[in-house]
């Protein structure tokens, strides 16, 4: 047997024993691949009812977004008319303000008039008396 017949013996065994190794792992690589494929399947059947209810979920957010700006103009509306009525309260509370000072003076007045209107009286009657006791 000459070199070059052992040189391909050598070969042919180095390739059985790199078929033995690989077989193994092909077969480990295909069992991956179909275990990934089912993962694959079963994340896809498990994201579509996610899917399903985001898209529920916007389009009800959607119809909120929309009617919420729809309804801007009334909030607007009411805030001025809440606006309008704090300035009524306001002026009801100066035209009131004003009415009390007006009616706490004249009071004043009043309870000054009769104290001076008692004291007119209590001197006219002591001077008719006066004058009834000397006759």
């Amino acid at each position: 047997m000459g070199i070059v017949s052992i040189a391909v013996m050598i070969m042919a065994v180095t390739l059985v024993v790199l078929a033995a190794a690989i077989v193994p792992a092909f077969l480990e690589i295909r069992k991956s691949a179909v275990a990934s494929r089912e993962t694959l399947e079963r994340i896809e059947a498990d994201l579509r009812p996610v899917l399903k209810e985001l898209h529920e979920t916007l389009t009800d957010l959607n119809l909120i977004v929309h009617e919420t700006a729809e309804k801007r103009e009334d909030v607007v509306a009411f805030m001025e008319a809440i606006g309008d009525t704090g300035r009524g309260l306001r002026t009801i509370n100066g035209v009131v303000g004003s009415v009390a000072g007006v009616l706490s003076t004249s009071s004043l007045w009043v309870t000054g008039a009769k104290v001076a209107g008692k004291y007119a009286v209590e001197k006219f009657l002591r001077k008719r008396r006066k004058s009834d006791g000397e006759q």
